[in-house]
This record gives structure tokens, sequence and C-alpha cells, in this order.
């Protein structure tokens, strides 16, 4: 067994015990995917990441994405949480790193504030894809809910920036209350788009805000209470069907771990959508493990 840093983070929020909970382990490079993927395992937390040496011109690290099933190609709050440890970790307080990741190379800010438990970041997500639509009531039934809470007019697509999740509008917020997840429904409809979640989302462009619930397609995951790797996708969608260019989004309400996420278009040309996300973090835990 070898000694790791290790930190507990919550992110998209800045109090503890809210937010999305996150743990990083540093100093990674030496552990092989089973152990990784057995820590993850063991934290049960909706993912788990290693801060390895890149191995990519360009990168400043190369964060390790796992949640319990599997590694992930790049996930949002893993990355802000993985930024905002590895500043702490490196002395740094105002830092702009470039992320490797299976999907490719992401820029993450950071602040580090006050007694350097606290901290915002900020990062760009890979170009956005908007991709098939799917019938919203398969879509719906999935958690449990009818055909018409969905939205009269915004249609139930796959979107990616970075991953694809499944973005479904609904007519209200009061819809919110209501899911009841089908878990097998879930794995039939997002794992053979090797999507993360199926992102509920009330949203009112106009005012540049939504409230969300995100439910992944594993019993043991189960709802994730905030979706970094999602609100970059409903962002670039809000931004093609509606015009909306920035959204405050409110999620885990339900969960009793409310979050809060920030997305905007960073730019907008023929190289497609890219989105800004952006976020709080605070520490909970600085600690080692042994692996």
């Amino acid at each position: 067994m070898t000694a790791h840093p290790y930190t507990l983070l919550d992110v998209f929020t800045d109090t503890p015990l809210s937010g999305n909970p996150l743990a990083v382990v540093g100093e990674a490079d030496g552990l092989d995917p089973a152990t990784m993927l057995a820590f993850a395992r063991e934290t049960k937390l909706s993912e788990t990441t290693f801060v390895q040496t890149p191995t990519v011109q360009g990168a400043d690290y190369r964060n390790r994405i796992w949640d319990m099933r599997a590694e992930l190609p790049f996930a949002g709050h893993p990355s802000l949480g993985t930024a905002v440890a590895v500043a702490r970790a490196r002395g740094d307080r105002s830092v702009r790193y470039v992320q490797q990741t299976p999907a490719g190379l992401q820029p993450v800010e950071v602040e580090v504030t006050g007694d350097g438990l606290r901290a915002h970041a900020s990062m760009l997500q890979e170009p956005a894809e908007l991709l098939h639509e799917v019938d919203p009531a398969v879509a719906l039934e999935a958690v449990g809910l009818d055909a018409g809470d969905g939205h009269p007019e915004l249609p139930v697509q796959f979107v990616s920036t970075g991953v694809h999740q499944l973005i479904v509008p609904v007519r209200d917020a009061e819809v919110l209350s209501r899911p009841v997840p089908d878990w097998a429904a879930l794995q039939r409809l997002l794992d053979p788009e090797g999507a993360i979640v199926l992102y509920l989302a009330w949203c009112d462009p106009e005012a540049g805000v939504a409230i969300t619930r995100s439910f992944t397609p594993s019993p043991e995951m189960g709802e994730d209470p905030a979706t970094g790797s999602a609100v970059g996708p409903l962002a670039a969608y809000l931004a093609r069907r509606t015009g909306c260019r920035r959204i405050d989004v409110r999620q885990g309400l339900e969960m009793g771990r409310p979050s809060r996420l920030l997305a905007e278009v960073e730019s907008d040309d023929a190289g497609g959508l890219i989105i800004r996300v952006s976020g709080d973090a605070v520490v909970v835990i600085d600690g080692t493990v042994h692996l």
C-alpha cells in the first residue's frame, strides 16, 4: 500500500454538507484501474477522482473520474472540485489549469478564498453537440411521469458537452415533485447512448433560471444532487432552442442537498457552442488514504 493525499469537497455550494460531494485522491500515478474503481465503490459517492501526471502536451494534470460502475470520459462537479483540490495542494490561490480527461483538454479556473477551505471554480466544457431527439412519453415514463408532464414546445434531446446527457424539459416546476425512477427503464434509455443522467428541467429562459432533477441509470447511485456535465448541455440546448445565453440552476432541493450551478455561452461561432460552467466548492475533509 502507498499513502495518497485525500480531499473531500462539497461542490456547487458554499455550505458544507450540501451540494454534491466529491472524493479526490492525489498523487495517484501508481494506482491501477481496478484499485480506482474499488475505491470509488468504497466512497459510495456519485464520483471519485484520481489526480495523475498528464500524458498529453498542454495539460497540467490528468483527471481520472470514476463513478461506482466505470471510468467516465468527463464530468462536471469532479472537474471543478478536482481543480480546487489541485490548487490547494500546489499552493495556488488564483490559477488557470488545463485538465486532461478522455473527452479532451478542458481549461479550469480556480479562486481559493479566505481560510483556503472555500473556492470558486469555472471551466470551459467541450463543444456542444445537439444529438437526436427522443419520444417524450418514453423519457418521462422512465421517471414515473406522464407525457402531459413534458414541456408543450421543447423536445426531449440527447446533448453533450463532453458526455451525453438526456435533457427532458417539463411544463412547470410542480412536476419536479413527482418523479419515481424506474431504474431498469433508465438503463435501457441511457446506457446505449453512454449518457450519465436523465436531466429533468423546468426552465424560464426569459429570466435565465431553472430548477432541475438528475437521475442516473443505476439504483446504487440514484439521484445526483448537482450535475455540472448536464447543466452545460442544458445551457447549450436552451441557447439553440430559446436564445437564452445564461442559466442559473437550482438542483438537489428534494434531496436536502441544495446546489447552485451557473452556465453561460462563452462563444458561439463556426466551432459551435462553448459553455462555461461555474460554481462554489467547500472543503470538508483533508486526510490520507492508503491504497
